[in-house]
């Protein structure tokens, strides 16, 4: 039987809501901390949608660096590099580049796909238990701009295969059968089909979690800054704004701020922020918007149907720490959204957002225990939180329960880095 404890959750987050749901449910009384006023509103606040475990994938992979650099000068582009003299960027990318590998791609590859399958197993036993709708759609169809971009998928191909997962390789007319108000004047070579990956409204999904959370006992404080956590006594302190609060344990699920707050521990994360954006425009056209999720390649850029919108998420902004939006970037996005879908919406008019991603060079996340007692993590996952995010805090509350997980862990604990 689990031995009850008082646990802090330090983010409120899709992927902190998710893991205080878990660890409620097994029998702790839990308590979040989030500094907004409500849950979702930073790098889960306007996410992509797409919950795709068949492509959660590294940024890091063979080729693409080459691709980087060719975009580099473009007014579109999927990656933004702001100058900046900033170290920790330069020794961010060092061991991105060295991750670039396809060695260390496959690797990395397999640990995110296995997190992000347990991850929709998971989400899909609570939806069904609690009957949560959040926009969900299923399918999600990735697209090819040229044989270029076909040619660098190969990798991720082979591995779909190997591992049995449902998928689809498609030439331009099958891609337009699946999704047929895809602009038929835009260049298309070809695609990738994965009939049983889905997308989601992920605030609408991490709200409606939090009642559930909040119904089985899970305490919400909001306008809350933890500025620091230490041990103390077997248990742990944590300075909340100008008070101090004990806890027999912390799970960090601060997103991009998980960095500073495990640094004064003597636990070094090569965690950097890495910027995404999103337009989210009403449909004027329904006959013209896409049945669930696409996803174009070249530029790294989702399209999900929401309901009554269209969300057109992607492209990454290294060098900037502000939240400040880059005109380049929504050029990006809005020339995406017209290529594919120039009758479904007016993307020039959409709503438009930035926010940070805490990205580790590798890829996948990390879970569970750190070298501090009673400290505990759940960090790491990048543009794939809301594919990962279910799981992962399935896993943690188990860890934390003294329950072995239910996946294996290897390469997804802070032993990775030593």
């Amino acid at each position: 039987m689990t031995q009850e404890k008082q646990i802090v959750v330090i983010g409120g987050g899709v992927v902190g809501v998710c893991t205080a749901y878990h660890l409620a449910a097994a029998g702790h009384e839990v308590v979040v901390v989030e500094r907004h006023h409500n849950v979702a509103q930073e790098a889960s606040y306007a996410n992509g949608g797409v919950i795709a475990p068949g492509y959660a994938t590294p940024w890091a992979a063979p080729g693409m660096p080459k691709k980087i650099l060719s975009y580099l000068f473009k007014s579109e582009a999927p990656v933004l590099l702001k100058p900046t003299l900033d170290r920790a960027l330069w020794r961010w990318v060092r061991q991105w580049m060295a991750e670039c590998d396809i060695d260390r791609y496959r690797i990395n590859k397999e640990r995110m796909q296995r997190v992000a399958f347990y991850s929709r197993d998971v989400l899909r036993e609570m939806r069904e238990r609690f009957q949560i709708d959040y926009e969900q759609t299923q399918g999600v169809l990735q697209l090819f701009r040229s044989r270029q971009d076909m040619k660098l998928a190969e990798p991720a191909c082979a591995m779909l295969e190997e591992a049995g997962v449902p998928h689809q390789v498609v030439d331009a007319q099958e891609a337009l059968a699946i999704e047929p108000s895809l602009h038929e004047q835009t260049a298309l070579t070809g695609g990738i089909y994965l009939p049983q990956d889905e997308s989601g409204n992920c605030p609408l999904f991490t709200k409606r979690l939090k009642y559930i959370a909040r119904s089985i006992g899970v305490h919400f404080h909001f306008t809350s800054s933890v500025h620091s956590i230490q041990p103390e006594g077997g248990r742990v302190a944590l300075r909340i704004d100008d008070q101090i609060f004990s806890a027999d344990a912390v799970v960090v699920a601060a997103g991009i701020d998980s960095a500073r707050l495990l640094k004064p521990l003597g636990i070094h994360i090569p965690l950097y922020p890495v910027k995404g954006y999103s337009a989210t425009a009403s449909i004027k056209n329904f006959d013209r918007a896409p049945r669930a999720s696409v996803v174009d390649e070249s530029y790294k850029v989702g399209i999900t149907r929401m309901g009554n919108r269209i969300r057109v998420a992607g492209t990454a902004e290294l060098g900037s720490r502000d939240v400040e939006l880059h005109q380049a970037a929504i050029r990006t996005l809005v020339k995406v959204g017209d290529d594919w879908f120039p009758d479904a919406a007016n993307y020039n008019t959409s709503t438009f957002w930035c926010g940070t991603r805490p990205m580790l060079p590798d890829g996948p996340p990390l879970l569970g225990a750190t070298p501090v007692r009673n400290i505990y993590v759940n960090i790491g996952h990048g543009s794939t939180g809301w594919a990962m995010a279910a799981g992962s805090g399935k896993v943690v509350a188990d860890i934390i329960s003294g329950r072995a997980p239910e996946i294996d862990m290897d390469g997804l604990t802070l032993s990775r880095y030593g």
